[in-house]
C-alpha cells in the first residue's frame, strides 16, 4: 500500500531579474493506493503529476506531508523501499551504448539479483514485452517504441512490489501499448501496487481501479472511473475533467 498524506511541494522561481516568487507544484494532496490496485494520476501538462510522482519515488522531498509504503517511510527505510520500487519517467535517459541485454543485466546487478535469477528474469521480461528481436542490439539503434520498451523493462527486472509509471505507453504503437497494459493488469493480479500517470483518458478508464484528477497542483476529484462519470453526469473521463475545470483552459 502507498499512502500519500497532505503532500505539498513548494518551489522558488524568478519572477523577473530582481524578484523571486514562491509557487506550489502540488498542494495538500492525500490519497491511498492499495495492494492489488491500479491508481491513475490524471491531469494536463503542468498540473503537478510528475512532481508528485517524483516525491513518491523518493527523488524529491515534500515541503510538507508524508509518504509511506506499507507503513515504511524514506527517512527510516529508504533502501528497503527502493529495492521494491520501479519508477518509469517520461524523460529517463538510458545508456544507449549498451545493448538491451547488457542494460538489463546491469540493472539486475545493481539490485543484487543472482546470475541465475537475472537470466530467468531477463528471459521473462523479454517475452512479456516482445523484445526478442532487439535484445542484443545497441539501444542507440532502436526505434522510439523499442527504446520505450527497454526503459520499461529495466524497471521490471527486480520484480518490484510498487510501480510508479509516468506515461508508460508514450511513443508506442497500439499493439505495443496493449502489451504493456495487459502486463500491468497481470501485475495487479499478483497484488502489486501501481500508480499510473497518462495523458490518455481512455487508457485510465480501461485499466484503473481508481482515478485521481489533478489541476494546477490541487486534487480536484478522486474515485472510480464510474463514480467520477456519474458525479459529473458525463460518459467519459475526458468530459468529466473538463466539466470540473469549467471547459478547456486557454493557458
Amino acid at each position: 500500500m502507498i499512502l500519500v498524506e497532505h503532500v505539498t511541494k513548494k518551489f522558488v522561481r524568478n519572477k523577473n531579474k530582481k524578484e523571486k516568487e514562491e509557487f506550489y507544484a502540488d498542494k495538500n494532496i492525500t490519497f491511498q493506493a492499495d495492494n492489488g490496485e491500479i491508481v491513475g494520476i490524471l491531469g494536463p501538462n503542468g498540473a503537478g503529476k510528475t512532481t508528485l510522482l517524483r516525491m513518491i519515488a523518493g527523488i524529491l522531498e515534500p515541503t510538507e506531508g508524508k509518504i509511506t509504503f506499507d507503513k515504511m517511510n524514506y527517512k527510516d527505510n529508504e533502501i528497503q523501499i527502493k529495492q521494491k520500487l520501479a519508477y518509469l519517467s517520461g524523460n529517463t535517459k538510458i545508456y544507449d551504448t549498451l545493448t538491451t541485454y547488457e542494460l538489463l543485466k546491469m540493472c539486475g546487478d545493481i539490485y543484487g539479483i543472482s546470475k541465475k535469477q537475472i537470466e530467468n528474469r531477463i528471459n521473462e521480461v523479454t517475452k512479456i514485452l516482445n523484445m526478442e528481436q532487439f535484445l542484443y542490439n545497441k539501444i542507440a539503434n532502436l526505434s522510439t517504441g523499442q527504446t520505450q520498451k527497454v526503459n520499461l523493462a529495466r524497471c521490471l527486472v527486480h520484480n518490484p512490489q510498487y510501480y510508479i509509471l509516468d506515461e508508460a505507453t508514450s511513443g508506442l504503437d497500439i499493439i505495443s501499448s496493449q502489451i504493456i497494459l495487459n502486463f500491468i493488469k497481470e501485475e495487479k493480479k499478483q497484488g502489486k501496487t501501481i500508480l499510473y500517470s497518462t495523458h490518455y483518458m481512455e487508457e485510465a478508464e480501461n485499466i484503473c481501479d481508481k482515478v485521481i484528477m489533478i489541476n494546477k497542483g490541487e486534487l480536484i476529484k478522486i474515485g472510480t472511473p464510474e463514480e467520477i462519470k456519474k458525479d459529473t453526469n458525463t460518459t467519459n473521463l475526458r468530459d468529466a475533467f473538463f466539466s470540473m475545470i469549467g471547459g478547456v483552459s486557454n493557458e
